[in-house]
Parts: structure tokens; sequence; C-alpha cells
């Protein structure tokens, strides 16, 4: 069978701009939530400058969410950090969002009040657990309902539109980096979109792709439907629970971001322990937001969504680094791909790392 044509197929425009529009929806409302119910801006400019750690007990809030928050109000102009690291109100922080200016924006979010996504906000700045996915009544969350094979079918197919193209854009990348590996393992691969691309675009790779059911079946028809079947093959079960097969190629794509720190830490360590000790190199697929955590702002709207029905949030480069070394890793710079996202890679200490053919 013959790899089907979408998995080489580019698109001739960007997709960042139609892909913006829906990673921002939760940004407005986590301002609107505490500038309304806590005025936040307003209690910052009393203060001066503050730390995250004095945020949280001021107002009950803990650390993932205030991250994302500090980030996001950064990257939008409100926020700076101050000279002695800790954060304070920039002019426009300071003129639209505190109560007393005379250009005081807080009426012109006052409709947002009572909205669901204002709600989920407040619950999961004080408790740091994410809500119930996009505020429905009653709904799980994003972790939770992926168990079920309605909900993981149709958020599967969410995230393999996309995949497409940012899964060629990314193999494209990869293609004077791969260094002759050939053991590929795509951790979390939802629909295998990645695989496929990565597969389709180097012949010479086979893929192993890591999902929990009711996820894995779909991988496998996916598969079979790229013409892929003979390359690529399905592991299923808990990605914390099982032993992972031994590869020299891994990749976390959109995974790692699902998951707050004590997660994400033991799923770089599982990874670091699959990999080939000499040859092994991994691939961080994901929007970052850059390590002084101001920006981008289309990232840092995105983290907002992220923190609000997931356990996790956009991490920097250099928060991934940092755990890496302590593992005794290796890793190297963002390098950006397409529609704010891009991949950092990382290999063990005085291994080969990435580059020209093995030997």
């Amino acid at each position: 069978m013959s790899i089907a044509p979408e998995l080489t197929l580019l698109p001739q425009a960007d997709p960042a701009q139609a892909l913006r529009f829906r990673d921002r929806q939760y940004s407005a409302e986590l301002i609107a939530a505490v500038l309304l119910h806590h005025d936040f801006f307003s209690w910052m400019g009393e203060k001066g400058a503050v730390s995250a750690a004095q945020i949280c007990a001021q107002f009950g809030w803990q650390e993932r969410p205030v991250d994302v928050l500090l980030t996001l109000c950064r990257a939008s102009g409100f926020v700076r950090r101050a000279e002695n690291g800790a954060d304070e109100l920039a002019p426009a922080g300071r003129e639209f969002l505190c109560r007393g200016s005379p250009w005081f924006l807080g009426p012109y979010y006052e409709p947002l009040r009572g909205s669901a996504l204002v709600t989920n906000h407040l619950a999961v700045l004080q408790s740091g657990k994410p809500a119930g996915w996009q505020a429905k009544a009653n709904a799980k969350d994003w972790h939770e309902s992926m168990l079920d094979p309605e909900f993981a079918r149709s958020f599967t197919d969410l995230m393999h539109c996309r995949g497409l193209a940012f899964g060629q854009y990314l193999a494209r990348a990869m293609g004077p980096l791969l260094g002759g590996r050939r053991h590929w393992l795509d951790v979390a691969g939802g629909s295998g979109v990645y695989t496929a691309t990565m597969l389709a675009a180097h012949e010479s790779l086979r893929g192993t792709v890591l999902e929990q059911a009711p996820v894995a079946a779909l991988v496998a028809g996916q598969m079979q439907r790229f013409g892929l079947d003979g390359r690529a093959s399905v592991l299923e079960g808990d990605m914390f629970a099982m032993p992972w097969p031994d590869c020299d190629l891994l990749l976390f794509s959109n995974v790692l971001h699902d998951w707050d720190w004590p997660q994400m830490r033991q799923l770089l360590k599982l990874a670091t322990q699959a990999l080939c000790p000499k040859t092994g190199l991994m691939i961080i697929h994901d929007a970052f937001v850059n390590d002084a955590k101001d920006g981008p702002l289309p990232v840092a709207e995105y983290s907002s969504l992220l923190m609000n029905i997931t356990q996790g949030k956009c991490y920097s480069a250099a928060e991934y680094a940092s755990c890496l070394a302590d593992l005794g890793w290796e890793s190297g710079p963002w390098q950006g791909t397409v529609a704010d996202r891009g991949f950092m890679l990382a290999w063990p200490k005085g291994s080969q790392g990435p580059g020209p053919a093995l030997g």
C-alpha cells in the first residue's frame, strides 16, 4: 500500500492565525477572573514589586496557575520584572486595570464576571487542579475524559487536524539531525500523526506509538489507512505504569505540557531510561514560552487554556533543560517550526548527540 498523500502535502499558508483564535480562547477570562473577583492589579499597584509566593499567600492561589497568570500578564504588557526579580505593574496595568485610575477598564470586563470560564479559572487558581472540559456543567477534566471512547475519538480528531502540518514541518527540520537513527518511539502519540509524517519523510525509520486505551485502537486504524502499518506498531498501556521499549529516537509532541512538574519530570526520566545511552535523541515538540517568561503572547495565551483543562502549562526550554541536566542529559536550544510551535533536542551527556551519521 502506498503512503497517503496528505502526509507529505504541506499547506501553502501559515496556519498560525487560525490556530491563535482558538488557542487564546481562555486568556481574556483569566484576566477577567483576577480583575473582577480579586482586584488583583489594584493590589499589585499598592504593594509594588511582589513575588509569586507572595501572590499565592495573599489570595490562596496555587503555584502553577499563578505562573501562567504572570507569564500572560508580562507578555501582555500589564506586568514587568522589577530589578529584584519580582513582578511589578507596568504602565498599561496601572492605567487600565487598577481601580481609581481615570482609564480603568474594569466595567468593560463586567459582562464576563459570571461566565463559566471565569468561574472555572477561579477554581483552578484556588485548587491548582484542572476544571471541567470546555467549562461544561458536570464535565470531567481532560485527563478523565480521555478514557471515554466518544470523547477520545473527538479529541484525537481535534489534535490530528493540526498535526498534519505540524508533523511535516517537524519531520523536515529533523532530517539533518537524525544521524542514522532508526528506532522511533512516539510517547502518548495521539492519532499517530507525528509518527506517520516522520515515517513518510524518512524511509529508514520504524516507529512505535505508545498510547492508552481507547486511543490505541484508533492509532492502529490510522496507520493502516496511511499505508504505514508495516512500519509502525502500536503499544497500548499507561505510560506512567509500564516499561517503554528501547529506542534511539523518542518524541514528546504536545505531551509534557499536559502535566505539572512532578509528572513532567517523571516522563523525562522514563524517556532517558528508554533511549540508548550512546545514540539516544529526545525530541520535545510543543509551544514554548521563552526563558524570561514574558512571551511570546500567543503561547502565553495558549498556556491559559492548558492551565484550565489539564494539569500542566507551557514550559520554557530552560525549564526542560534544568530537568534534563539533573538526569545527566544535555539539551539544545529551542528551534521554531510553524504556528508558534517548535522543538528542542536532548541527548545523554558525552554521547553522539544530533547531527551527522552515526559511526
